[in-house]
């Protein structure tokens, strides 16, 4: 009898071991970082610094023998360098001749068409649209073989230590980063069913809010997720709109954590429909049909109705509609800014030398992805609250978002770009030619 007692036992404890190790070795750091965040960090750019030295021996001895050594790209560098260049194209392009139409066909000469060419050209080769839909290459490497530069392989110490950081994060990293993923996931699904059951008053609000952010903290801690939030007095209030740049789907993570908000988005099946009838058990959410999302007048409504309400979280909206690749802002559709109420702008910028956040969803699909971030060194980002903004009065909804997106370009050190991210999956819309061919028209200067 005694022999079975102790055998129950020592399977119990078995079988419970496991869980008490995941509990005191991964999720007790995830909710409270106990200042291995710091730590971690700074052995990262001490490792970052000895791999750029290295390459910097290794390029000048190239040098020394005759070959030149690749070069580690500078995007700012590259893009001052641009900017001038154009303005120089810009001035030799203008042509100062006065001629009426009449002229002109009878005087053509080759450098009129010299304006088309030059674009045509950097079109194929490098514009400033189609390079925001790839990832954008580091001015130094991080140790990682997922950027355009390679230098694995330069020196013995710069491969061995690759091979460590290989071995860490897939071995080390991902297992305890997958763990944390199952255990926020079940915890809020399980949470969020309990708190259904609950009364609507103020005390399941309150209730809801803890949860959510326990359990999207747990998820940041699944991508190593180091978030600096900036003016949180400016976060979003109820009745508002809260309105951010798009460079990966973790962004509704890394701003849950700090906050609570109301999603819109199209009601989805699977996996991710049963995430949407979780979340819609505890908050009130904003989830459409299909054959609904075309009706942008019923879509408008239902927000404006949210809005409406003071007592309902902030809507979270991403208006470029597309991932960016954290160096640039597009255009942002008009619709969140024509339901009215007040808009709270956001600054989402990635440091990239731990992780690029950037989903190149025509590359990578969503499981290749997240393997990406569950094997990156970690996604580190800052987040800039601005202050509320409202529509001034006969200001069109364009002009409003241009206005709104302009702040979080400066805010984020972001370029602030006119195009329409669609880009990425449709040809150019007719009106954007028309518009160049009136630039054109201008150079001409025609009577």
């Amino acid at each position: 009898m005694a022999f079975l007692t102790y055998s129950a036992a020592f399977l119990w404890g078995f079988s419970i071991f496991p869980i008490i190790l995941s509990f005191t070795t991964v999720i007790i750091p995830a909710l409270s970082s106990l200042g291995l965040c710091k730590v971690y960090m700074d052995c990262l750019e001490k490792a970052f610094e000895f791999a750029t030295n290295r390459i910097q021996q290794h390029d000048s001895r190239q040098d020394l023998n005759g070959n030149r050594g690749e070069q580690l790209p500078d995007n700012n560098a590259a893009a001052q360098k641009n900017s001038v260049a154009l303005l120089q194209e810009e001035e030799k392009t203008t042509l100062k001749k006065v001629r009426s139409f009449g002229t002109l066909r009878r005087e053509f000469e080759l450098s009129d068409c010299y304006h088309f060419c030059r674009q045509g050209i950097e079109a194929i080769a490098d514009d400033n649209v189609t390079k925001c839909f790839s990832a954008a290459e580091l001015p130094s490497w991080n140790l990682l073989t997922r950027t355009n530069t390679h230098y694995e392989f330069v020196s013995v110490r710069l491969t061995i230590l690759w091979v460590i950081g290989f071995l860490f994060r897939y071995c080390c990293l991902l297992p305890m980063r997958f763990i944390l993923t199952v255990v926020s996931v079940n915890c809020f699904l399980m949470t969020t069913a309990a708190i259904g059951l609950m009364p609507n008053s103020r005390y399941k609000r309150h209730v809801s809010k803890y949860v959510s952010l326990m359990c999207y903290r747990i998820l940041a801690r699944a991508f190593s997720a180091v978030v600096t939030y900036h003016n949180k007095e400016n976060r979003a209030k109820g009745g508002g709109i809260c309105v951010a740049n798009h460079t990966s789907p973790i962004d509704v993570i890394i701003l849950a954590c700090d906050a609570c908000y109301a999603m819109v988005g199209q009601v989805h099946g699977g996996f991710t429909g049963m995430i949407q009838r979780a979340m819609s058990r505890s908050e009130a959410h904003i989830w459409f049909q299909r054959s609904e999302a075309k009706d942008r007048h019923a879509v408008s409504n239902r927000l404006k109705e949210h809005v409406s309400d003071p007592e309902k979280l902030p809507i979270l909206i991403f208006p470029e509609g597309t991932c960016i690749n954290n160096t640039s802002v597009m255009m942002f559709k008009k619709g969140s800014f024509e339901v009215g109420g007040t808009i709270y702008p956001v600054a989402i910028k990635y440091d990239a030398r731990f992780g690029d956040a950037f989903w190149n969803s025509s590359k990578y699909n969503m499981i290749q992805y997240l393997l990406l971030m569950m094997t990156s060194w970690a996604i580190v980002c800052d987040v800039w609250y601005l202050p509320p903004m409202h529509r001034k009065e006969g200001e069109i909804a364009v002009e409003f978002a241009n206005r709104v997106k302009h702040e979080i370009a400066q805010k984020g050190g972001l370029v602030d770009l006119l195009w329409d991210g669609q880009l990425k999956r449709m040809t150019v819309k007719e009106d954007y030619k028309k518009e160049q061919q009136k630039e054109y028209s201008k150079l001409l200067k025609v009577e």
